[in-house]
C-alpha cells in the first residue's frame, strides 16, 4: 500500500526511472525489468537467495568467486503466482535448476532446513536446499557450496540504516548492506567519458549492480552525493498532487555507496580486470569521510513507502543534505 509523504516541497530534481534491475541470487546475474513492487526490504525477489560455503554457512560474493556471474536467473510462471518459479542456469553449459521463486512452508520443510548463515558477520536464518538441489552449483564451483533462502527471522539494517540512525527499524535479506542501491545515468556517463580518455572500454550500469536507474534533467554528473529523500511517482500523480502530499513512493537516501572491485568483473565473462574502473574511481570518487579508502558510486536507500513501480515514473529529489557520512555496518 502507498503511504502519504509528509513533504510538500517542491523537487529539487526532477527525473525519470530508466532501469530497474533485480538480482535474485546474491551476486549471481541479475534481470532487467519493467515493473515491479517496492517494498521496505528492497525490490520485490530481489537477493532472496544466496550461496554460502558448504562447511562454515558462510556467504559467497563475487569478491571470492567472479565466476558467480556466469550463474543466469530468470523467473517463469505468473508474477506472485503459485506457479512462479526461479530458474537457474549455467552460462555455456546444460546444468539448470529450477525452484519456487515463492515457495511454501510444506515445498521448504521437505527441500531445505533451517539454519543460521553468515553473512557479513551478521548471523541470520536462511532455509538451506538439499543436497539434491545443491550438487550442481558443487561441480560447478568445485567446492561444496549451498543455495540458501531467506528465513522468517527479520534481518535488522545496520549501518546508516540502524535504527539509532536511521529513526526506525527496518529490514532486508541477503544485500549487503541497505535494501535499495539508486544509480544516476549521468554520473555512469561521466566516468565512462574518463575511461575512453585512457582507452579503456567503456562499461555498463550492470557493473553496479543498482536496484533504480535514473536520468535526471540538467543534472550535473554525481549530484546525487547530496541526494536526502527522494520520491518515484507515476507520471498520472505527479505535479500538483505530488507536491501537495500526493501518494508517492518515498525512499530515505541513506548512505553513498562504497565500492569495492566488484565492478572490475565483466558480466558476460566472469573476467576481472586487474585495474579499472577501480584505478579511475579511486582518482577522484574518494569522496566521503566515513570511508575515506574506498570510491563511492551510487546512493544505499532505505523505502519508507510500499507499491508499484515501473521504468518511466517520474523521478523527484525532495531533499539534500551535506552531511552524508558512511557508517560501517559489518
Amino acid at each position: 500500500m502507498v503511504t502519504l509523504s509528509p513533504f510538500s516541497n517542491s523537487p529539487k530534481t526532477v527525473g525519470s526511472v530508466t532501469q530497474l534491475r533485480i538480482y535474485p541470487i546474491k551476486s549471481c546475474r541479475g534481470i532487467q525489468i519493467t515493473s515491479s513492487f517496492l517494498t521496505k526490504r528492497g525490490l520485490d525477489l530481489d537477493r532472496r537467495w544466496m550461496f554460502v560455503d558448504g562447511s562454515t554457512n558462510k556467504f559467497i560474493t563475487i569478491r571470492d568467486i567472479s565466476e558467480l556471474t556466469l550463474i543466469d536467473t530468470a523467473f517463469t510462471g505468473s508474477r506472485g503466482g503459485d506457479d512462479e518459479q526461479l530458474v537457474i542456469s549455467i552460462r555455456n553449459t546444460d546444468k539448470s535448476v529450477i525452484v519456487p521463486a515463492r515457495p511454501t512452508e510444506q515445498w521448504l520443510a521437505a527441500n531445505a532446513t533451517l539454519a543460521e548463515v553468515d553473512i557479513w558477520e551478521y548471523d541470520t536464518d536462511g532455509y538451506v536446499y538439499s543436497d539434491e538441489i545443491n550438487s550442481v552449483f558443487t561441480e560447478f564451483f568445485k567446492k561444496p557450496v549451498k543455495l540458501v533462502y531467506k528465513g522468517p527471522t527479520p534481518r535488522v539494517l545496520r549501518g546508516n540504516g540502524a535504527p539509532d540512525v536511521l529513526g526506525r527499524e527496518q529490514y532486508t535479506d541477503f544485500p549487503d548492506v541497505l535494501p535499495l542501491l539508486i544509480a544516476n545515468e549521468g554520473s555512469l556517463l561521466e566516468l565512462n567519458g574518463r575511461l575512453r580518455k585512457k582507452g579503456v572500454d567503456e562499461i555498463s550500469i550492470e557493473r553496479f549492480r543498482p536496484n533504480v536507474v535514473v536520468d535526471l534533467e540538467g543534472a550535473e554528473a554525481w549530484s546525487e552525493d547530496s541526494w536526502k529523500t527522494v520520491r518515484i511517482v507515476n507520471q498520472e500523480t505527479s505535479g500538483v498532487a505530488s507536491l501537495f502530499g500526493g501518494s508517492g513512493l518515498d525512499i530515505d537516501v541513506a548512505a553513498r555507496c562504497a565500492r569495492c572491485q566488484v565492478p572490475n568483473v565483466n558480466p558476460e565473462t566472469g573476467e576481472k580486470n586487474a585495474h579499472e574502473p577501480w584505478d579511475t574511481l579511486v582518482s577522484y570518487r574518494r569522496v566521503d569521510e566515513g570511508i575515506k579508502w574506498k570510491p563511492c558510486f551510487g546512493m544505499l536507500s532505505v523505502p519508507r513507502s510500499e507499491g508499484a513501480v515501473a521504468v518511466g515514473m517520474r523521478f523527484e529529489v525532495l531533499e539534500e543534505t551535506e552531511d552524508h557520512k558512511y557508517i560501517k555496518g559489518f
